[in-house]
């Protein structure tokens, strides 16, 4: 018997973006807790995030399969 929840392969690259603003949303908390502003912080991590999911995503794509 087969799993039937298991994903395709394509649709596990497809989450680059997603892992990556979660990522800048902890470190954009953490700066603004440093700032004393945490939505800033958050707002400036959103950024981050997006930067680092299109990197992972741009290597994803560069990797040989």
């Amino acid at each position: 018997m087969t799993n039937q929840t298991e994903k395709p392969p394509e649709e596990k690259k497809a989450n680059y973006m997603l892992r990556g603003i979660a990522i800048g949303i902890a470190l954009g908390a953490g700066i603004g807790v440093a700032l004393n502003n945490i939505a800033i912080g958050i707002g400036v991590g959103v950024a981050i995030g997006v930067a680092i999911g299109a990197g992972m995503e741009e290597q994803a794509k560069k990797k040989p399969e």
